[in-house]
């Protein structure tokens, strides 16, 4: 008898039934036998592709669906390798066929793209298995594929939905923030953001410009944090010849490049007393005067300010002013740290990984659940701006198309909080356990994997979560 194996389970190619016994040993009816031309027929009116290779990865069948998806007639493909029929961004020796016929390797629902001879790239999902006869031997291997265009189509339109100018976020806080920023931005209102670093102050403030009436008008940016108070003075309101010693012309500050347009000044906190009282003297009069100059210069610039730190707080502190806090605190919005919108690390990864592989030539289509898993349990002291760094990290590190876990920055695990005294004892016993099998192995993460049964992914999840240290030279 001849039959082939999938995956070691006896496929529907057989030609020969075979008695079954039920884990009692009862005698239960044979297996239905199909005919080779009625499996074809099955195999030719399911939604998915399907196609089969020898251990040279040539095609020696494709089915009807396969056809229509790829654009190439099936009667063209036997005998050539998949290769050049399937034109997958994987065809680089380790596809999942190569993996199916070399190593006997079984791939599930691996997301890939295959290219048409129009130049369009298909997203597709991708199962592969060995095909083996009676002795076990691998003889080649079996794939079936899917069309995902339809399913990333949803998920753009989906994401556009989360999308606000360069804004991404479907956490209520933000959506609710969404929801009158146009309102704000049509007004010349000043407006305060207030939010930790990282939080994604600058693109409110770009938002707000480009939705207002002096969109076609300049928007500068000044950190005042970044200056002392000599140089913030003349890049503000600019200075003229003989201001000071290097002042040998005339020279404009930053208001008048944003003359009719919008002015957005970051860590506004950082102002000094002196330079409180100038700013507050151009909300009041919408004037101010150059470094050095006699006369004021009138000016129209909308300011839109951002701050860290709670100026109440500061007011009440005695380091701000209160005229100018109240001056600024005409609308004001606060923005939520990443670590209260959680639901949104998703979606911001993935919105990370679309720009980055533009912004770098690379075809990242997926990220590890046990990535997400991991991303989604920590704090982000550095909110959205850590997030992307350490996306933009796992994809230079990443040389295939899913990032995974071994991507990420080493010192990613002292950001995921440890279990504590304060754990549950399933939690602390849990950790004792694993503790215990890294020492007894030497800190040898595959042989204590292997010892306590589980993966080595799943050992390197735990490590983090229960915020294990290895000895020096070690990596858990």
């Amino acid at each position: 008898m001849h039959c082939l194996r999938v995956g070691g389970r006896i496929n529907m190619f057989e030609k020969n039934s075979h008695q079954r016994r039920s884990d009692h040993g009862m005698k239960l009816p044979p297996y239905k036998v199909l005919s080779h031309a009625h499996a074809l027929r099955i195999l030719d009116s399911i939604a998915a592709g399907v196609f089969t290779v020898d251990r040279a990865l040539r095609i020696k069948y494709f089915n009807r669906t396969a056809e229509r998806i790829t654009g190439v007639p099936r009667r063209t493909t036997t005998g050539r390798l998949c290769s050049e029929v399937m034109r997958c961004e994987e065809c680089d020796g380790e596809c999942a066929l190569g993996q199916a016929t070399r190593h006997g390797k079984e791939t599930l629902n691996q997301e890939g793209s295959i290219l048409l001879r129009s130049g369009k790239r298909i997203p597709i999902s991708i199962t592969a298995a060995p095909l083996r006869d009676n002795s076990g031997k691998i003889v080649g291997a079996v794939e079936s594929f899917r069309d995902l265009s339809a399913v990333e189509d949803l998920r753009k339109e989906l994401r556009h939905s989360y999308t606000f100018e360069d804004i991404v976020s479907k956490n209520h806080l933000m959506q609710r923030l969404f929801d009158i920023l146009p309102e704000v931005a049509a007004s010349n209102s000043t407006v305060l953001i207030q939010g930790p670093s990282g939080s994604g102050k600058e693109l409110v403030a770009r938002a707000i410009h480009n939705l207002s009436p002096r969109s076609a008008r300049p928007l500068v940016c000044v950190n005042c944090g970044a200056l002392p108070e000599t140089l913030l003075e003349s890049e503000l309101f600019g200075c003229v010849r003989g201001a000071f010693t290097d002042a040998t012309h005339d020279r404009k500050g930053r208001f008048a490049l944003a003359q009719n347009g919008t002015i957005f000044l970051d860590e506004v906190e950082n102002l000094s007393p002196s330079m409180q009282v100038k700013f507050l003297r151009f909300l009041q009069e919408k004037e101010y005067t150059p470094l050095g100059a006699t006369a004021p210069v009138r000016s129209n610039v909308r300011v839109v300010a951002a701050t860290k730190d709670d100026l109440a707080r500061r007011v009440r502190e005695g380091t701000f002013r209160d005229d100018l806090y109240y001056r600024l605190n005409v609308v004001k919005l606060e923005l939520p740290s990443l670590a209260e919108r959680r639901e949104d690390i998703p979606l911001l990864m993935e919105t990370f990984v679309e720009k980055l592989n533009r912004k770098m030539g690379r075809s990242i289509r997926s990220i590890s659940p046990d990535l997400i898993d991991l991303l989604m349990q920590c704090d982000y002291p550095g909110n959205v701006r850590q997030l992307e760094n350490i996306i933009e990290h796992a994809v230079v590190m990443c040389s295939g198309s899913r990032l995974e876990l071994h991507h990420l920055p080493p010192s990613l695990r002292t950001l995921a909080p440890p279990v504590t005294a304060e754990g549950g004892p399933l939690d602390l016993a849990q950790r004792e356990i694993i503790l215990a099998a890294l020492k007894k192995h030497g800190w040898d993460r595959s042989a204590t994997a292997k010892a306590l049964g589980i993966s080595r992914t799943t050992l390197w999840r735990r490590c983090i979560r229960f915020g294990l240290s290895s000895p020096p030279d070690h990596h858990c």
